[in-house]
């Protein structure tokens, strides 16, 4: 009779093959490319042979649990992602049996989206001062970059410029700004292979330079100086006052 129980017990657990996730939009594979702003929907089910309703299925967020209904999670459950995000991209959402994790399905998202340009700025600058153009340069999949001056590539071998790129953020830094080298239309123009041309013009103007006092030292040394006068003039006074007592 033991005997029997546990063949009954080996077949049940054997009954249920994976648990598998299924999403609208498609997945290939276990990877699913969808866009920002776009709702998904995630479905996970058991593929099983037995009545449905003995296994509770949960769902995890890159290992952080989501709370689910409690109708949402015998045997089958649904997971709406409204409104994706840029921080979406590269999250793995996966479905698994509460008893047993060792049985479970995953979808990873792969959330595309272009980088944050298209506009124009107006930038000034003194000459000999150091200037910064940046430009927001983060997408999926990533972009190829740029820069150009007066709608020609520029040579970045001479004007003495400093280029730096972390795939977030590029920046063209032009260090002692000389009006007659620096200043004029500079673009940082990105391709993208789904989304095609985008670009940020900077308008440069280089300014004459002003010169500029110290402030708190010249404002100490005229405080000094009108101390010293009044003192002078007091002292001065006391000696005319004593004078005209003598007469």
């Amino acid at each position: 009779m033991k005997v029997l129980v546990i063949l009954l017990l080996l077949c049940c657990v054997s009954a249920i093959k994976a648990v598998t996730v299924e999403s609208c939009p498609l997945a290939i594979g276990n990877l699913l490319k969808t866009e920002v702003e776009e709702t998904v929907t995630l479905t996970c089910k058991t593929d099983e042979s037995i009545n449905p309703s003995n296994y509770e299925l949960q769902w995890f967020r890159n290992g952080a649990q989501v709370n689910l209904a409690e109708e949402n999670r015998l045997s089958r459950s649904n997971l709406c992602v409204e409104s994706v995000t840029k921080e979406d991209n590269g999250v793995v959402f996966t479905c698994q049996l509460k008893g047993d994790a060792s049985v479970n399905g995953s979808i990873k998202f792969d959330v595309h989206y272009p980088p944050d340009l298209n506009d124009t700025k107006e930038v000034f600058v003194e000459e000999k001062s150091d200037v910064v153009l940046s430009c927001d340069v983060r997408a999926n999949p990533p972009v190829a970059l740029v820069w150009k001056r007066d709608g020609e590539v520029l040579d970045l071998t001479t004007g003495s410029y400093i280029t730096t790129n972390n795939g977030i953020t590029a920046e063209l830094s032009i260090p002692k700004a000389e009006r007659d080298v620096h200043q004029g239309t500079y673009i940082c123009e990105v391709t993208s292979p789904v989304y095609g041309i985008a670009s940020r013009t900077f308008t440069v103007t280089v300014e004459d330079r002003v010169l500029k006092f110290p402030v708190g030292p010249t404002i100490a040394g005229v405080v000094v100086v009108l101390c010293t006068i009044v003192l002078a003039l007091i002292s001065r006074g006391d000696k005319i006052i004593k004078c005209c007592k003598r007469n």
